[in-house]
């Protein structure tokens, strides 16, 4: 038995170095194409955990940052699972800094410092056409994560990933940043109260061009996800947003998601919540998180209506204020006790009946119908429809007045013709009399 394993163990030493030289002699293959300035090939894949890439020389790592950066057509650059570290990642970068073609740099899960990143600046300076940056699982520390950021300022960088990268704390100037960074990748690290306060800057900006930003598993508390949601309130950019495995977010930063995606503290309120949020996860799904539910409920209604805002407002009026048991949920969710029919103007309710029937069927039409009733009869209606009658009867008092006033016109007009009248008679019987007397 013993035999059989010893064999075993050789067969699959042997594959494996068989496999190794095969993808030596294909690597250095294509190094030889790169170097050729060969258009077919435009991009370079390596794994640390192979062995000849782990042991190539520091002179070589230099001399392929100058191939590649000789090449007009290269494009993307993937070198992960330990194939770098500090001291590597300064030979390529030394003679890739003059490379302007390159799109795509992916170097993940190599363990490189702060002092890496710094070996990049060079490189990420002179870039005018790179658009996805993937640093995941480094050691770049808070420190590496700003140097990145301010390097990239005014780049055409779209993804950036940097999770898992032990970042504690991170620093963002406003005017010194990617401006059309589109995706931000922060999951793993220990971002905190003080991360997301300088988040919102990017959140906050008026021509904002992040559409996802991944924030799983860091230190965010109800705090944080208050300051998040503060910025997302006229954000019409951001579409996803990932907050799961963030301990200290707890069902009251839930309820704080939920109203910015579906405000019921008013029909108003809910028209001017969130549109644009696709996905806003905070837990896994779990039929027990209620709020997690109608949060998602609200982000499908804004997926559905992805390029009209303002239909998504009045789907969500529907589904959740007008649906009697809907809005029990959210209105205990929110701490909402202010009844959905105290704020409809009685001459609207038909319409908004209409509605219920046609969107949530008979049983709860006339539960709305017996919820209204109350409404109609209120004080604030009475007082609504006395307001009302008072400004009907004004306006048949302006039309009375009118037609009175025409017709003392009008008798005025009899008055002087009759006036005429009389005079003109006297003259006549005055000639008359003057006949007479010759």
């Amino acid at each position: 038995m013993d035999s059989d394993s010893d064999t075993h163990f050789s067969e699959d030493s042997e594959d494996s170095e068989e496999t190794d030289n095969n993808e030596e002699v294909l690597f250095n293959a294509r190094l030889q194409r790169i170097r050729e300035n060969n258009p077919a090939t435009t991009s370079l894949h390596a794994e640390g955990e192979d062995t000849f890439i782990h042991n190539l020389s520091n002179e070589v790592w230099e001399q392929l940052g100058n191939d590649i950066a000789n090449n007009i057509y290269f494009k993307s650059l993937v070198l992960y699972s330990g194939a770098l570290n500090d001291q590597k990642m300064k030979l390529l970068f030394r003679g890739l800094t003059r490379s302007n073609t390159i799109r795509d740099t992916q170097l993940f899960e190599n363990g490189f410092s702060v002092a890496g990143v710094r070996s990049m600046v060079p490189f990420l300076r002179n870039s005018n056409n790179l658009n996805y940056l993937d640093l995941d699982d480094n050691n770049i520390q808070s420190e590496g994560f700003n140097i990145l950021f301010s390097a990239l300022r005014n780049k055409p960088i779209e993804t950036l990933r940097c999770s898992r990268c032990s970042l504690e704390s991170i620093e963002i100037d406003i005017d010194c940043f990617p401006k059309q960074l589109t995706t931000l990748h922060l999951d793993g690290n220990n971002i905190n109260t003080d991360g997301c306060r300088e988040l919102a800057k990017l959140l906050e900006r008026g021509e904002s061009s992040l559409t996802a930003l991944h924030l799983d598993n860091n230190n965010i508390n109800d705090d944080g996800v208050e300051i998040l949601v503060d910025a997302l309130q006229n954000n019409t950019s951001l579409e996803v947003l990932y907050l799961r495995e963030n301990d200290g977010i707890s069902v009251e930063g839930m309820k704080a998601c939920l109203r910015l995606v579906n405000d019921i503290s008013s029909i108003n309120a809910t028209l001017q919540s969130n549109h644009t949020l696709r996905k806003l996860h905070v837990k896994d799904y779990d039929r027990k998180e209620v709020a997690q539910t109608h949060i998602n409920i609200a982000t499908l209604i804004n997926e559905r209506n992805q390029y009209n805002p303002e239909a998504a407002g009045k789907e969500k009026v529907i589904a959740s204020q007008l649906d009697s048991e809907t809005r029990a949920e959210l209105a205990y969710l929110q701490g909402v006790n202010r009844s959905l029919y105290s704020e409809i103007n009685p001459l609207h309710l038909p319409e908004v009946l209409a509605l219920v029937g046609q969107h949530h069927g008979q049983e709860l039409l006339y539960v709305a119908l017996t919820s209204s009733i109350a409404g109609v009869i209120s004080t604030v209606n009475r007082k609504e429809c006395i307001q009302q009658r008072r400004a009907y009867h004004a306006a048949k008092l302006e039309e009375l007045d009118a037609e009175l006033a025409a017709i003392n016109e009008s008798e005025r007009d009899v008055v002087g013709v009759e006036s005429g009248e009389s005079r003109s008679s006297k003259r006549r019987r005055k000639w008359w009399w003057g006949l007479w007397d010759r």
